[in-house]
């Protein structure tokens, strides 16, 4: 009787979990089915597949948004780069070297995640503007740096505090400095927690539209998310299925990223969780 309703529950839950992939994958499959399509066939019969498929869609949206795919790839690259590796030194810094006033310059730190991003969006424009940095890649770079580098900095110092003082006393005792410590053992502990950090920062980064679309004027320079917003509009109307078909474009370097890095990324988050 016991095993019958184990073997319920069981099905239950399996049925539940399919139902809530099915309507998660809904409004893909859909994105994927309308960039085959002309308007006047989502116009006419919106859930039919298409009929003829409209491969053009896709020539269409490569020739407009793949530099702004180049661009993106490449600015929110130096990004993570920048964030990963100045979020492990200043977490080794803040987890095992003392110096005066290291308690309060962190919890200043930790203070910034309680400020929302809109509000400081005008002050940062403003001082972007005053440096004559718009429309250059250095209004992205910057403030996507410093400013990821707040959760990247708790992250590294948690996981860091979490291990024994012994491990680095040996290290110093065999001669070693503190910045052959960082480089030879610190780094690589820290790796599964970097790269969980670095798939964090390249999906936000990448996404991000409100910011580019301030900084950035210059469509040969401007990032993707803001290029896909004026894909498609010919005349007045947009074309759907070539919007659609950017947006599918744009989709694929972060699936190679989750692809490539799903291991270490979900070992990161462990490592986080068990040391936490």
């Amino acid at each position: 009787m016991i095993k019958k309703k184990l073997n319920s529950i069981s099905l239950s839950s399996w049925v539940f979990l399919i139902l809530l992939v099915v309507l998660a994958y809904i409004p893909i499959v859909m994105m994927i089915n309308i960039s085959f399509r002309s308007n006047g066939q989502i116009y006419t019969s919106f859930w039919a597949l298409p009929s003829p498929w409209i491969w053009e869609n896709y020539t269409k949206a490569f020739n407009e948004i793949a530099i702004n795919i180049f661009n993106s790839v490449v600015v929110c690259s130096i990004a993570t780069i920048g964030v990963t590796l100045l979020s492990s030194l200043s977490g080794f810094v803040f987890s095992r070297l003392i110096f005066p006033g290291k308690e309060i310059i962190y919890y200043l730190i930790l203070s910034l995640m309680m400020i929302p991003a809109i509000l400081t969006l005008i002050p940062l424009f403003i001082q972007v503007s005053s440096y004559g940095l718009l429309n250059n890649w250095l209004a992205l770079l910057l403030p996507w740096i410093s400013g990821g580098q707040v959760f990247g900095i708790i992250l590294c110092r948690t996981f860091l505090s979490a291990l024994p003082n012994e491990l680095f006393e040996c290290a110093r005792i065999d001669g070693a400095s503190e910045f052959r410590i960082y480089l030879r053992l610190v780094l690589p502990l820290l790796m599964p927690v970097l790269i969980t950090l670095a798939v964090v920062n390249l999906v936000g980064n990448y996404n991000d539209f409100v910011w580019p679309l301030l900084a950035i004027n210059n469509h040969s320079s401007q990032m993707v998310t803001v290029a896909l917003s004026q894909l498609g509009v010919e005349n007045g109307t947009t074309n759907y299925g070539t919007r659609m078909a950017g947006y599918v474009l744009s989709t694929i370097p972060l699936i190679l990223v989750f692809i490539f890095g799903m291991k270490y990324y979900i070992s990161g988050i462990t490592s986080g969780a068990v040391k936490g």
